[in-house]
């Protein structure tokens, strides 16, 4: 028996079928907590962000029009998931204005992994969602250039281009 085609299960799940919905998210659970975990910093957050992305995948998925790949549209969504839950488990920033670093992450208490990646997600909230989507395709995800054009249904050369554009605003934002 082979694994069930996500394109194919997420149409006919489109299209009312519950059975194919159940299977649809048992089987995309692992890859959307797999993206879920590799940006946020901690366990709890990414379960949580996961648990998220897939209830917007099962209430969204009959208003979904296929003008993407379903994998690109499940991206999307867990990406822009796991921004929510960085953002809610980041503590608010004083009102105090003598206190300018109080969103700075306190080295010793995070890693550098975590400081990372919660640097990251900021650095990507500011780039256009198809340059934020494509770089963390590849360097997060580690797609192929390939599997990304497929996904996007776009020439590889369009990939490779807001990758390099996508790389080039990230260095910037991540030295300044």
């Amino acid at each position: 028996m082979h694994a069930p085609d996500v394109e194919d299960l997420a149409r006919i799940a489109s299209a009312g079928d519950l059975a194919a919905l159940n299977v649809l998210l048992v089987t995309v659970r692992p890859e959307v907590l797999r993206v879920c975990a590799r940006l946020l910093p901690n366990r709890e957050d990414a379960e949580e962000a996961c648990q998220d992305t897939l209830l917007a995948v099962a209430r969204g998925l009959p208003r979904f029009e296929g003008r993407s790949a379903f994998r690109t549209w499940m991206y999307r969504l867990a990406t822009n998931r796991a921004r929510s839950a960085y953002r809610r488990s980041r503590p608010a920033a004083a009102t105090d204005s003598t206190d300018v670093l109080a969103d700075v992450a306190d080295a010793r208490r995070t890693s550098v992994v975590a400081t990372t990646r919660l640097d990251l997600l900021d650095a990507l909230a500011r780039l256009r969602p198809e340059l934020a989507e494509a770089v963390a395709l590849r360097d997060v995800l580690d797609l192929s250039y390939a599997e990304i054009a497929a996904l996007h249904r776009v020439p590889e050369g369009t990939v490779k281009s807001r990758i390099h554009q996508a790389r080039r605003e990230l260095r910037k934002l991540l030295t300044a």
